[in-house]
This record gives structure tokens, C-alpha cells and sequence, in this order.
């Protein structure tokens, strides 16, 4: 029975597929102008430096990482890259699939996203795919499937794309985050050659924090969410000739007190995280070491196994007799391959993804505290 496709596999096959056709040897279309060369950037020569967000993307992000269950909200974003920036200008969210061996939804998926970027098209909307978005909790987003859909479009987009991880923990404090990252040229080579085993690991000079490098991000408003975010900020003017009650004296958008949060209820739900992440992190390497054991006692057998026949191959020649024929080791004791050291890497860097939240957390809870100390005169 074939085994199900994965969730980035599918996605992977309603992108652009890489073009093997060989380049006509003289173009017939007009030449373009030197003063545009850089801009427009047919051959993907200019590396990629910074990613913009538009503010329209932004608030979609955001709106479907409220509306979505924990940081399952994710979707594809849509835009241009021009003279090394990745132009963002629009997104628009993937169905979450809550089994990922269901074939069935995982096709669904993958219909859905190609009957999106067929619909943009058709009104001549940005159908351009640059990359993916991500929402996560407590700055953590290293997992499987992120690497492996990261690394499908690494492979497969112009300038390879960008993953934007968007943190809702940051944002429900007031602070909205967002981070572009892209694979290290290290980890995508390891990941091609599917070998993440010590020595692999070592040649690579790998660890959790160069799985990943970060890329610029900024985030570009135009003059019509401007004076939209403007209209929300002002005050409603009252009525003429009526008195000015509490309700038109008052702001559009109701006042924030989440600067004055000590981030207690934050900081114990970090802690939960660091925890149940050190005990996958110890089960992860539990199961390593039993898998080294049994490597070791199947290469101690074969080994054995050697200088046995080697020792009675040195008495049959001493005795005059022929040496019996060499035998093929791996067919009789099977070693196992050296298991992949990956999912710990990833671990780790949730581990130390969930340290640096209860850092900043904690540091400046404490500063709030002793203000609100100082404020009381205690």
C-alpha cells in the first residue's frame, strides 16, 4: 500500500515547476533598457536582502491567527521580488489538516490552494507564490513540516522564498511580531542528501541556530489604511448642539492596558512549554541512544563474525587446506543506519525559542513590578 503524501509534497505540486527548457540563442523581444536591468531582474541574479510586508498583509495574518485554534493558522503569500527586496502585497490562508496521513484532506488542501491562485488570476490579483506565513506561540516555530515546505520552496520559487512567522503571544501584549527566515545553504544541502547523522552534522557545522537565517522585514502602510487607522485612533465628534457625553468624548478604539500586565498567567504558560519540550527533547534522546546500542551490538557481531573466519581460514592454510570463501557481512547481520539526529536539533530550538520568551518576559516583568513598587512608595 503507496503511503500518503505529505502535506508540503502536495502543495509542492501546484507550484511552478523549475523550467528545464534550454534559452532561445537569440531573443526577438525588445531588449531592456539599462536603467531597469537591476530592477527587474529576469535571471535572479540580485541575491535577496530584505522582505516587505504590505498592511494589508499584515492585518490579514493577524486576523487569521486570532480566528485560528492555537498556531495552526498558515497560508501562502503572494508578491513580486524587485531589485532584492521580496515585495509582499497579498496572502491568503490555507485550510488547517488535523491528520496528516489523510490523503483525502491533504488533496483538499492542495485543491483548495491551486483554485485560489486560479480565482486571482482571472482578476489579474498578484497569483505570484514568494513564500509561506506561519503563526506560532512564544517565538517557537521550529517543526518538521515547516522545514519541509521551506525547503520545497527553497527548491522551487525564483529567489526561494521566505517563511514569515508571525508570533500571537507577542501580539496579544501589544507587540505585533513578525520575522522572515529562510534555510541556511548548510541545512538544505544536509536535507537534500536526507543525512542529519553525526558525522554529517559535523561536516555541516549544524545546530539548532543554523538551521535558519533571518532575513530584514519592514512593513509598508499606504495612505488608504493610513487614514483608515487614523479614523480608529480619533475621537468621534459629537453631534451639534448636544451636550458631550462619556461615549463621543472617548476614542474609536478602546484604551490598551496591556503594558500594565506583569505577564504572570505568560510566564507560567512558558515554563509549561520548556518543560514538556525538555521531556520530548530526553524521550527523543532516549530513543537515539537505544538505537546506537543496537548498532553497536550488531557491528561488535559482524565484526566478531570476521575474525572468526579470518582465525579458521589461518588454521585451514596451516593445515593445507583451501580457505573457505568470504562472505558478505551486511547480508548476514543487518546494521542499521545511523538514526537522524534532526527532531532533536529541532527540539533544541524550540527549547531555546521558549528561553528567550521567558527572558524577555520575566525581565520585563520585573522592571513593571518594581515600578508598580515605586508608584506605591513601598
Amino acid at each position: 500500500m503507496a503511503a500518503a503524501p505529505s502535506m508540503a509534497a502536495a502543495i509542492a505540486a501546484t507550484l511552478p515547476a523549475v523550467s528545464t527548457t534550454p534559452a532561445p540563442a537569440a531573443p526577438t523581444y525588445e531588449a531592456i533598457p539599462a536603467s531597469m536591468s537591476k530592477a527587474i531582474d529576469i535571471e535572479a541574479d540580485i541575491p535577496l536582502t530584505s522582505v516587505q510586508l504590505d498592511g494589508l498583509v499584515v492585518s490579514k495574518i493577524i486576523k487569521h491567527s486570532r480566528e485560528a485554534q492555537g498556531g495552526n493558522a498558515h497560508g501562502l503569500l503572494l508578491g513580486l521580488d524587485l531589485d532584492g527586496t521580496l515585495e509582499v502585497s497579498n496572502c491568503f490562508p490555507l485550510p488547517h489538516h488535523f491528520n496528516e496521513e489523510d490523503d483525502k484532506s491533504i488533496k483538499g488542501v492542495a485543491k483548495y490552494q491551486a483554485s485560489m491562485l486560479r480565482s486571482l488570476k482571472e482578476v489579474q490579483a498578484d497569483d505570484s507564490i514568494v513564500g509561506f506565513y506561519q503563526a506560532t506561540t512564544l517565538g517557537s516555530f521550529f517543526s518538521q513540516s515547516l522545514v519541509e515546505t521551506q525547503a520545497i520552496h527553497q527548491e522551487r520559487l525564483r529567489h526561494g522564498g521566505v517563511v514569515v512567522v508571525h508570533d500571537i503571544s507577542q501580539t496579544a501584549r501589544g507587540n505585533a511580531s513578525f520575522r522572515g527566515f529562510r534555510l541556511t545553504k548548510a541545512f538544505l544541502d544536509a536535507y537534500k542528501r536526507n543525512n542529519f547523522s553525526t558525522e554529517s552534522l559535523i561536516d555541516h557545522r549544524l545546530t539548532f541556530s543554523t538551521i535558519v537565517e533571518e532575513i530584514p522585514l519592514r512593513v509598508r502602510t499606504n495612505a488608504l489604511m493610513s487614514a483608515f487607522l487614523d479614523t480608529l485612533a480619533t475621537s468621534s465628534p459629537s453631534p451639534a448642539g448636544a451636550a458631550p457625553s462619556l461615549a463621543s468624548s472617548t476614542t474609536a478604539l478602546p484604551p490598551s492596558y496591556s503594558v500594565l500586565n506583569l505577564g504572570g498567567v505568560g510566564v507560567a504558560r512558558n515554563l509549561e512549554q520548556i518543560v514538556e519540550a525538555m521531556d520530548a527533547y530526553k524521550t527523543e534522546e532516549g530513543n537515539l541512544g537505544y538505537l546506537q546500542r543496537q548498532i553497536a551490538r550488531e557491528k561488535a557481531r559482524a565484526e566478531g563474525y570476521v575474525m572468526k573466519r579470518k582465525e579458521e581460514n589461518a588454521t585451514r592454510v596451516a593445515q593445507g587446506l583451501a580457505p573457505l570463501p568470504e562472505e558478505d557481512v551486511s547480508r548476514l547481520f543487518k546494521i542499521p543506519p545511523e538514526p537522524s539526529r534532526l527532531e532533536s536539533m529541532l527540539l533544541l530550538g524550540r527549547i531555546g525559542a521558549y528561553a528567550k520568551s521567558v527572558e524577555e518576559t520575566s525581565s520585563a516583568g520585573l522592571v513593571k513590578m518594581y515600578a508598580t513598587k515605586a508608584g506605591n512608595g513601598a
